[in-house]
């Protein structure tokens, strides 16, 4: 994947994603957000659910889940998680969900991409359902951000930041003990105006923010029903 690569122990993902690192991975409030935004019980589709960092404790909130991911070597850290092997842009698994979740900030994906993540959480979210997202917001393009910092026994330091135009690239080194996996990837910067304009031609429309931070909102499918979630929009 362009712009994308990473180091380390074990195996890595096209997309640079270190397999084991992920697998070390606590869940860092994330599920509180989506179990929040949702009724109880709603059956949670994760499109790029990896190691099923966030699903696991979804189910465990009492919600059936199913996860994609292209990267079989993720999916076997999963648990015995329901999960599927399919690269997202092209899944079609002739069924639809009444949660669609697209985390990790995957629609910071180049413009190409994103618009294909976001085709494929309408195709399978019901007409009446929801569509939870998590991204970098615009003011994340600009901050300063920490060169290091370190939680659940790990240390993260920023090795290159650099901005340009709507595209930022990262390089991050990760280090747990006596192991260290590095990690570069791009982030795209998506104003709000863009983002309802590719939401609609995806045939999503704008529900709420979720975050003060405007790093998590939810969108839902311009025609269907009138499904609202118990959260209140």
């Amino acid at each position: 994947m362009d712009g994308h690569a990473g180091t380390g122990p074990g195996e890595i993902t096209a997309d640079g994603c270190a397999v084991e690192f992920y697998a070390l991975l606590p869940p860092m409030g994330e599920p509180e957000i989506v179990h929040a935004a949702i009724p109880p019980g709603a059956p949670v589709l994760e499109l790029g659910c990896g190691t099923g960092r966030l699903l696991r404790p979804l189910a465990g909130l009492g919600h059936p889940v199913t996860g994609v991911d292209e990267s079989a070597a993720m999916l076997a850290k999963a648990d015995g998680l329901p999960t599927v092997c399919a690269p997202i842009e092209d899944l079609r698994l002739g069924q639809t969900f009444d949660v669609v979740l697209l985390a990790s900030t995957m629609i910071n994906s180049e413009p190409g991409l994103r618009r294909a993540f976001l085709d494929t959480s309408r195709r399978h979210v019901r007409d009446d359902g929801v569509v939870v997202v998590q991204m970098n917001p615009p003011d994340w393009f600009e901050a300063e951000l920490p060169p290091a910092r370190e939680a659940d026994g790990i240390r993260r330091v920023i090795r290159s930041a650099h901005r340009e135009g709507a595209r930022r690239q990262m390089e991050v080194a990760y280090h747990v003990g006596d192991r260290t996996w590095t990690h570069e990837w791009c982030s795209y910067l998506i104003g709000d105006e863009q983002l309802t304009a590719e939401l609609g031609a995806a045939g999503l429309r704008m529900d709420r923010w979720l975050t003060d931070d405007h790093a998590w909102f939810t969108a839902r499918p311009t025609t269907g029903g009138s499904w609202r979630s118990i959260a209140g929009c």
